[in-house]
């Protein structure tokens, strides 16, 4: 698993958001993106990272950032999640693991003492060029907006 790191450009890619519709890298350009992975949509650690990220939106849109999630969810699922929580903002649902795999945050993981394939909770700072700012890859569930925009 090669991770991505600051400095470097930033994979594009083409997936399809709760809704359906295509999202792409290119679609924020000329902006500031936080572009998160987390494991499993409504999972207690997921739900807890993504609504910190909700909560703390105004002040992340006043700092010209945009956000968006990514997890190998369904297009159905992820929608539930947005839809149960109000996120104001999109999530991909990544199913062929494209951007999972083009940002380098799948991988051997271990829980309860089982090791097994799977995402690594990770957060890319994207900068208005399309440049990795910054990767947080100990993220802090409840406090990821300050970790992010301390």
């Amino acid at each position: 698993m090669t991770q991505l790191k600051s400095g470097d450009q930033a994979p594009n890619f083409k997936v399809k958001n709760q809704d359906g519709e295509y999202v792409s890298l290119s679609d924020y350009k000329g902006k500031k993106l936080v572009l998160f992975f987390y494991p499993k949509a409504s999972t207690p650690g997921c739900t807890a990272e993504a609504c910190n990220l909700s909560d703390n939106y105004e002040a992340f849109k006043s700092k010209g950032y945009d956000i968006l999630g990514v997890s190998a969810d369904s297009e159905k699922r992820q929608s539930n999640f947005r839809n149960k929580y109000n996120f104001p903002y999109p999530l991909l649902a990544d199913e062929d693991k494209e951007v999972i795999n083009a940002y380098g945050v799948w991988g051997p993981k271990k829980f309860m003492g089982k090791e097994y394939d799977g995402i690594h909770r990770t957060t890319f700072i994207i900068d208005e060029n399309g440049m990795i700012k910054d990767v947080i890859s100990k993220v802090k569930t409840k406090e990821h907006s300050d970790q992010i925009l301390k």
